[in-house]
Formats: structure tokens, sequence, C-alpha cells
């Protein structure tokens, strides 16, 4: 029996695509790298825009040919798509789909795979109705990476956002089973830890998870996401500085005008947002930042965008994920708004972000020329090797056979996304 898992999204996707694979292999399966070749084949989907879900009826038309060729494959789709489906809508533009799960239901998948193939599968979850879907062990994807889910599903209530309809409530890990955890993938080789939630920081004692982990022997780096504004504390301003946090933060900021992010119910305001901007920076001024951002939000006018113009440039971020507001059923600002900025204007709006983020990224990356950043490492081919610095930069210099090892590399060159240099050590 072998399965192909394909992954779509966010860190949490790949962090639940790593269960399944865990799953899979406890029960027999072999993975392999092409679909053709998979006796089971789980799509792991994302549901944040319009253009997440046409990547994956894309991809369904494909696996719908491979299907009638060999009728006894298996199709899975788990994921966002499959968890916001309370109507059956989208299940039933994919009829020839055999697994339609919500991953809070991955214990269950030994079971629904034995009654399709009409066969008992030679492992079952116990008591798999009631197994929370975090006690399944995970298969690293990265053996130097670890993704450490402390929290799952949302109560935010972002009125664009699909995910507490997806993934439920907020629940939080207890700090023993977070700390368990991170000891294993320590144990298993992980170098860089990354806590996710999707308001990470919002577990009542985030500070207190930062601080333990940062005491494990081994782990090198530690970060997070998604963070929001409304949760970082002085407390976690001040876990920052911890040392082996990595130099970067991610804070997704949506909109800088205050009517805008009042309709978003992100609860807070410009003022707000800048002023914890302003904290950290005083904490770690040498952060890199990033943040996310909608344009052509029901409503937004070009004013209100300068607005975000504005805010942007005063948070000086490195690095912005810029998306063109796109309703989602299900949520409050489909059913309460209009759609009423045409997709010419969100793109022109899309565009002098880009076009902002690009300047700026330029301007930052090149004050790291001829300093020496600590790299580890994801990647070798053909000579040249690359990975991210404690800032979360990309850096590509010449090497072999180094992947999951941490490197000193002197910056000689850079571009907007990219710094390349020699190494000058080999740490870790």
């Amino acid at each position: 029996m072998r399965y192909k898992i394909i992954t779509y999204g966010c860190q949490m996707n790949k962090s639940d695509s790593e269960r399944i694979g865990g799953l899979l292999d406890e029960i027999g399966f072999t993975p392999v790298d092409k679909a053709g070749g998979a006796d089971l084949i789980v799509i792991n989907t994302c549901s944040v825009r319009q253009t997440a879900e046409d990547r994956v009826y894309g991809q369904m038309k494909n696996f719908f040919k491979l299907k009638k060729k060999r009728p006894h494959l298996l199709i899975g789709l788990t994921g966002c798509m499959a968890g916001r489906d309370r109507s059956g809508e989208l299940r039933k533009k994919l009829p020839f789909v055999d697994l339609f799960f919500g991953i809070v239901d991955l214990p269950r998948l030994p079971e629904m795979i034995g009654k399709r193939w009409n066969k008992t599968i030679g492992y079952q979850v116990p008591n798999s109705k009631k197994m929370d879907y975090l006690g399944i062990k995970l298969k690293a994807a990265e053996w130097w990476r670890g993704w450490l889910v402390i929290q799952t599903g949302c109560s935010r209530y972002c009125t664009y956002c699909v995910v507490p309809y997806a993934r439920g409530h907020e629940k939080n890990r207890p700090v023993s089973a977070i700390l368990k955890e991170a000891r294993v993938m320590v144990k298993n080789g992980v170098k860089e830890i990354t806590l996710l939630g999707q308001a990470v920081n919002g577990h009542p004692k985030f500070a207190e998870i930062l601080k333990k982990i940062n005491q494990i022997n081994g782990i090198n780096r530690v970060s997070f996401a998604s963070a929001h504004p409304m949760y970082i504390t002085d407390k976690v301003i001040r876990a920052l500085k911890l040392p082996k946090m990595a130099n970067y933060l991610h804070l997704p900021m949506q909109s800088g005008n205050n009517e805008i992010l009042r309709r978003m119910n992100r609860n807070y305001t410009r003022e707000e947002y800048l002023k914890v901007i302003h904290k950290i920076k005083k904490v770690r001024p040498d952060i890199s930042l990033a943040t996310d951002i909608i344009v052509g939000f029901p409503g937004e006018t070009k004013k209100q965008f300068a607005d975000t113009v504005s805010l942007y440039k005063k948070c000086d971020f490195d690095l912005s994920y810029n998306a063109m507001y796109s309703p989602r059923t299900g949520t409050a600002a489909f059913k309460a708004f209009e759609d009423d900025v045409p997709r010419e204007e969100k793109r022109r709006r899309w565009l002098v972000l880009q076009k902002l983020m690009e300047k700026t990224a330029l301007r930052k990356n090149k004050k790291f020329l001829g300093k020496t950043v600590e790299v580890l490492v994801d990647g070798c081919a053909d000579g040249k090797c690359w990975g991210f610095s404690r800032e979360y930069k990309r850096v590509v210099f010449s090497g072999k056979n180094l992947i999951g090892q941490i490197v000193n590399v002197k910056i000689k060159n850079a571009r907007e996304w990219e710094l390349g240099g020699d190494i000058n050590k080999i740490g870790a």
C-alpha cells in the first residue's frame, strides 16, 4: 500500500501532513514521490482564499483521470476545505473523492480506508472517536526543523476568515504535552522549532512556553506563527530577547485604517499596532519584521488604503504577504458586506504594496553586505546550498552535503529576496 500526500497552505497544514504521514506509516503504507504510483492520495487543503481552492479543483481533474485508469485508487481530501464544508456543497463538487474528512477526524482514517477497500487495516487507533489527532506521532518532513502545534482552532472570528469554521474553537495544549513533543523533536535531531497556532501568542502560558523551550539543550532556534497583535504583551516582548529566539517576527497587520480594522473585527487600532511595533524594536532594534495585508476589503476607499501604505512605511517591514480580498462563504464579511472593490482596483493596490515591499526589502538586505550570518541549511544541489538566517533571510552559497547543518556565511551580494556569500565556518 503506497501513499502520496499533497499539501497546500500554511505551516499548520504542513504540520498536519506530518501527522497524516506518521499515521499512514504506522498502518503499513509506504510513501511514494509521484501520485501516479500511489494507492492512496491525500490532499491537505487550504481555504483562506478562492485561489487556494481553485488550485485544489484544478489538481483534482488530474486525479479523476488517474482514478478512472486505476479504480482501486483512493482519493482523500482533508484540511480547511473539508473542515468548513458544513453544508456539503464542496463535497458535492467532488463526487469522486472517497475520503472527505476534517483534520480532527484523522484518528478515524484507518477505519475509513478499511471500509472503502472492504478489508481490515492491520492497525487501529485506540479510542479513535475520542482521541485528539495531535496525539498521533508525526513524521517530520525535515529532520532538522520541527513544527510544534501548541494551539488548534481559533475564537477570534475575524470577519474575512474561515479558520474558526474549518478548525473549530480555540483549544490550547497543556504545557507538559508541548514540552514533551519538543524534547522528542530534539532527540530526533531537530535544531529549529516553530510554535504554531492561529493566534499562537494567545496561549495563556505563551511567554512561559517560550522560556522553557529556550532551556532545552540541542535547540538552536525558536520562532512562532501566527501571532496576533492583541496578545503581544510585555512578557512576550521580553521573551523575544531569549538567546535562542529567531531575530524575526511575523505579525499580521491586515489594514492600516481603523474603520477597516473594525469591520475586519481585528480588535486593535493602527495606533495600538504601531505602539506594539515600537516596543518590539526597542527590545530588538534589528529584528526582521513580516506582516499580512489584505487589500480591497469591502468598502475600502482609496484614502483608507493610503492609511495602510502609510502604516507600512512607519513599521518598515522586511516582508509582507499581500492578498486581494476574497469572499469566503460562511464568514461574517460574506454575509454582511458587498464585495464592492473592483478586481482591477484590488490589483492596483496590491501592486502598490508589492513595489513598496521590493524597494524596502532590497534596502534592508543591503545592510547585510560584509556581515556574517548564521544559516540553517535546507537544501543543496549543483554545488550550491541554501537556507535561512536567524532573520529569515534566504541565503545561497557554494557547498554540498550540508543539509541540516548550521553554517556561518559572509554576505557578498544582496537582492530583494536573497542574500549570497561564502562559508566562513561550519557550526553544529
